[in-house]
């Protein structure tokens, strides 16, 4: 029997022949055109619908609540409500008989008279409930709080920039911030779009999600940097393909992993874990979805190659050959 010749083998370099190479960039103009437009939309929301902060930021007032007898949130809130404090937002403190209790700020009374308010305010038919630690943080607080948010994230957007161009090449760097930025646009423009509340968990989220994505960027980027060492023959774009192809399923157990964990916070955490839940469940996708095509397309677009990976001699340390 005649083998057909004419269909040439597709590369391999070295891989065993039942393990294609997926070619993940392949589609890296669209993703980007995609990502752009989805970056844009984010920023749009963000400006004109603007962030539905938390009291974290905003200012208010927060008090701890033990009853006697287990209690349903929805009780106290309508007490609180029947009482005069509006737009409380009553949690739950790892039981049902302790609580949390966040308000805004009630610019006529003092910490003192609000405790006592606090305490007639909760008591509940059969139920007696004692008020503990009333914190109250004015809006100056708060917005200076919010600056220091801000602040820290730009902060550690340049340590990571710094410390993949120290790690491995400026380009992969670079392309590391901008899925990073990327990720950090995306989930805020998720809670402008949808007025999700934006408190303190949520930005514990994004700085989570950063240190994820970031992860993904430099296991990425390690491969790169091995491939383009080992691989001769190759283009860049092959070489990146392969990388990421040997990562995928590293990738794949890790995001599933987290999304597990996620999920059983999002259902099972209560109310205080609910956003930061959702910011994480937001940030899963992105940060897998932006260290391929965002972090390594925009590497490969700068001009990635081998030479960027080579250790240079120095003139003085060549031996001169006749």
């Amino acid at each position: 029997m005649m083998t057909d010749m004419t269909q040439p083998k597709p590369k391999q370099y070295g891989r065993p022949d039942n393990e294609r190479v997926i070619p993940f960039m392949k589609i890296a103009k669209p993703a980007a055109i995609f990502s752009v437009l989805l970056t844009l939309a984010s920023i749009f929301f963000i400006v004109t619908k603007g962030l539905n902060l938390g009291l974290d930021f905003t200012g208010g007032v927060s008090a701890e609540l033990n009853y006697s007898q287990p209690v349903n949130q929805s009780a106290v809130s309508q007490a609180l409500d029947k009482a005069g404090f509006k737009d409380a937002v009553v949690q739950t403190l790892g039981s049902n008989k302790d609580l949390i209790v966040r308000m805004p700020v009630q610019d006529d009374l003092k910490v003192d008279d609000l405790s006592n308010a606090l305490t007639k305010a909760v008591q509940l038919p059969n139920n007696t409930a004692v008020v503990h630690k009333v914190d109250a943080v004015g809006g100056q607080v708060g917005n200076e709080l919010y600056i220091r948010s801000a602040g820290a994230v730009a902060l550690a957007l340049i340590l990571m920039l710094v410390y993949v161009t120290i790690r491995f090449e400026f380009k992969l760097a670079m392309g590391a911030v901008m899925s990073l930025f990327h990720d950090i646009i995306i989930i805020i423009g998720a809670f402008a779009l949808f007025q999700w509340q934006f408190d303190l968990t949520v930005l514990a989220a994004v700085l989570a999600v950063i240190g994820f994505s970031l992860n993904d960027n430099i296991v990425v980027s390690d491969r790169i940097r091995e491939n383009f060492r080992k691989i001769r023959g190759a283009t860049p774009r092959e070489i990146v393909d392969i990388a990421l192809t040997e990562t995928l399923r590293r990738t794949i157990h890790t995001s599933m992993t987290l999304l597990l964990v996620v999920l059983a916070m999002m259902f099972l955490g209560g109310d205080g874990l609910k956003w930061f839940s959702v910011a994480m469940f937001v940030g899963v996708f992105v940060g897998t979805y932006s260290s391929i095509y965002i972090g390594t397309a925009f590497a490969l677009w700068r001009g990635l190659n081998r030479q960027d990976f080579v250790v240079q001699v120095k003139p003085e340390f060549e031996d001169d050959i006749p």
